[in-house]
């Protein structure tokens, strides 16, 4: 058997998620543009879950620490003022190509003492339902394709001004219902990690009170991915978030945060190849795990400038009156040469009692981008709030 309309399905949802991670390989463009999109497996884990940093360009590395830090950067965990919480949210995706694709997203913390904070994580991602035929094009019944990752993580903090984070992962694909074309398919599946750290310090900035923060994640640190015996062996989406937040304190009633994230995927880069297949330039993309993340900073086949353009950028603002409401907003870039997305996000936060309600909304040229209208819902739940850290 095998699918209807398989390979079209996937290619849609990868270059709809990351517009640069589909299963393929670099070439020219349709606008003759010369791409070299970077391609790994499980793109879904570089999806923004939550509508607070959805809302914000998808910055939140070194953004004031909320219970989706499990996501962004484990180790904000540490500076989280309530003894345990959790969020909830949910993002209709590609609601252009396809109407049931979602992602869902369920996380908490809990918080051991003053220093130490555990936390953990759901993501599921639901690429709805393909219809199922054989060579005769025989009707064989739907198929629902999906893929998640379980996480824990854990945050302690040195001091009142630095803390580290780390997590670990399993990762499950399941885009396939067996047999493909005679070939005996299965789940993929992997195993992963993230490093984190985050320093947060008050000071005057500016002539106003401010609190200055910057953050460092590296997550999806882990082993590569197939999904048959004997077949290619896939990396995923290693990446390294780098970013800074100010937050000005105005008065008693309104504070004003600017946030900026850095990303990289370190996974490596197509070569350029021959019409004999032979390497021209870059390097041989088939290699280990570790040799793959160090390598990724000097293996694009166009050098320095290339590198550069494999660094895309998130801008976010957040405006909050007196902790109960906040507008936000941000835009998203990343180079043509490697994917193109780019857009702008709006969203709202209303904040009551020990309830966050935080929606999102993205942005797009609507000819170009099946991320275009995107939506986000989260809800926080926080508890036993003013706890000290130190």
């Amino acid at each position: 058997m095998k699918f209807k309309f398989c390979a079209l399905s996937a290619s849609l949802v990868f270059l709809g998620l990351l517009n640069s991670h589909a299963q393929t390989n670099s070439g020219t463009t349709t606008d003759g543009r010369n791409g070299n999109t970077i391609t790994t497996a499980v793109p879904f884990l570089l999806i923004t879950p939550d509508a607070r940093a959805g809302a914000a360009g998808d910055a939140g590395v070194a953004t004031s620490p909320d219970v989706n830090a499990t996501y962004w950067n484990p180790a904000k965990l540490a500076f989280l003022k309530s003894q345990y919480g959790f969020s909830l949210s949910y993002s209709p995706w590609l609601q252009k190509l396809v109407p049931d694709i979602s992602l869902s997203y369920i996380n908490g913390f809990y918080r051991l003492d003053d220093r130490n904070v555990i936390g953990g994580s759901l993501r599921y991602f639901s690429l709805g339902q393909i219809q199922l035929v054989d060579a005769n094009q025989t009707n064989l019944g739907t198929y629902s394709p999906n893929e998640l990752s379980v996480d824990g993580s854990f945050s302690r903090s040195f001091g009142e001004n630095f803390s580290l984070g780390t997590a670990l992962r399993f990762i499950y694909s399941n885009l396939s219902s067996g047999v493909i074309d005679g070939s005996q398919n299965k789940p993929g599946t992997a195993v992963a990690a993230d490093i984190s750290a985050f320093y947060q310090e008050d000071k005057d900035f500016l002539g106003s009170p401010a609190t200055l923060a910057f953050g460092l994640d590296i997550s999806n640190i882990g082993t590569k991915m197939s999904y048959s015996d004997g077949s290619p062996k896939y990396f995923i989406p290693t990446n390294m978030r780098l970013g800074g937040a100010s937050t000005f304190h105005l008065d008693g009633f309104n504070d004003f945060t600017i946030a900026l994230d850095l990303n990289k995927l370190l996974v490596p880069t197509h070569p350029i190849y021959d019409n004999k297949g032979r390497i021209i330039a870059g390097k041989d993309p088939n290699r280990s795990v570790p040799a793959g993340i160090f390598g990724s900073f000097s293996d694009a086949p166009g050098g320095f400038s290339e590198e550069i353009q494999e660094v895309s950028i998130s801008t976010g603002l957040e405006y909050w009156y007196n902790n109960l409401f906040a507008v936000r907003t941000g835009y998203f870039y990343e180079n043509p040469n490697k994917g193109n997305r780019q857009y702008l996000t709006l969203g709202l936060g209303l904040k009551y009692n020990i309830v966050n309600i935080d929606l999102s909304y993205l942005l797009a040229n609507q000819q170009k981008s099946p991320l275009a209208n995107t939506l986000r819902f989260s809800l926080v739940f926080n508890f036993n709030s003013q706890v000290k850290t130190n």
